[in-house]
């Protein structure tokens, strides 16, 4: 049963910040009272290895939508084949100034500029101990905002450590516009260091637990076709398991006379589609099944996920649809793959 076309009206009447917790706490009391299964997906069933983890299925929640980890069992209620939580930073932070996040129904977009505000990444795993849910769940780690970006690495180490055991896979987080020159990870000597010192870490996690915890890492899709052939390259050499493709962009030229065209922060939904789909076309061509590729940004409808597969990813996470559209997207991508 969907019910979330009677209530989208009354959230999208509240601030999106305040309809975003109101709608988690909802979530959270549809889980406890049973109520989920009413608008849970039905075909979720569709299992694939990917990274060397089975995945009840390839549709997955992206980071930023439970960033503390506090609704994981309700958001699994809906069918997802993975959830990502985070980001989350070493230290508490409360993030940026609001208003901080802004809604753009005319071309089925947010913008947000949230800035990883979070509890920190003790808060996070105290969460994740509690949680009943025993899938896939990606934890997506940060730096700290007053962490300086020479010592940003330090800070990727600390939520590497405590996150390894819990999680089925950790995502670097390199690429969000919202924490000040995050970006310049992405570029020149500053990724190589980040990606060794991880690769580093991760192995000597590996002989200290006998457990290998894959490492995922996030990127912009306000990438040129010669930084993608470098990232692409890198990962390669580094060992690094997989690549998320796409974070929000910074471009605005689908929304160009929108009111809120001209606030900083990150934009997603529907006009990062095609940026997001280049970026996986160019990672899978540079990459050529080296390791997988799991796709995110854009993704409102069955084909908007057919198409992420058929550019080359393996796995496909959804946000800002769910906003739009509520949980029967899921029921829809699912059919379709």
């Amino acid at each position: 049963m969907n019910i979330y076309p009677l209530l989208r009206p009354l959230l999208f009447n509240l601030n999106p910040e305040t309809a975003h917790n109101v709608t988690l706490k909802l979530l959270k009391l549809a889980d406890l009272t049973g109520l989920s299964a009413l608008s849970a997906a039905q075909s979720t069933d569709k299992p694939i290895k990917v990274m060397g983890l089975d995945f009840k299925n390839p549709l997955g929640l992206a980071a930023g939508l439970d960033k503390n980890g506090d609704y994981i069992d309700a958001l699994a209620a809906l069918g997802f084949g993975f959830i990502e939580i985070g980001t989350v930073t070493p230290r508490p932070q409360p993030g940026n100034p609001k208003p901080r996040l802004f809604r753009l129904p005319e071309h089925q977009a947010i913008i947000n500029r949230m800035g990883f505000n979070n509890d920190g990444i003790d808060h996070l795993l105290e969460q994740v101990a509690l949680c009943r849910y025993r899938g896939i769940l990606g934890i997506n780690i940060g730096k700290n905002a007053d962490t300086p970006l020479e010592n940003a690495t330090e800070d990727y180490l600390i939520g590497l450590r405590k996150s390894y055991l819990p999680a089925s896979y950790v995502t670097i987080n390199i690429s969000s516009p919202n924490t000040k020159n995050l970006r310049q990870l992405q570029q020149g000597n500053e990724i190589k260091y980040l990606l060794d010192a991880l690769k580093q870490e991760q192995l000597k996690l590996q002989a200290e637990h006998a457990k290998y915890t894959p490492i995922a890492v996030k990127i912009a899709p306000d990438l040129s076709a010669e930084e993608i052939q470098h990232i692409a390259s890198l990962l390669v050499e580094f060992g690094m398991d997989g690549v998320i493709a796409t974070n929000t962009t910074i471009a605005r030229d689908k929304i160009q006379g929108h009111q809120h065209a001209n606030e900083a922060g990150g934009l997603s939904g529907a006009p990062v589609k095609d940026s997001s789909t280049l970026v996986v076309k160019g990672l899978a061509a540079e990459l050529n099944g080296r390791l997988p590729i799991i796709a995110a940004g854009g993704i409102l409808s069955s084909s908007d996920a057919q198409e992420k597969i058929q550019a080359g990813a393996s796995l496909v996470q959804i946000y800002s649809g769910l906003i739009y559209k509520g949980p029967q997207l899921l029921e829809d991508i699912l059919q379709g793959l």
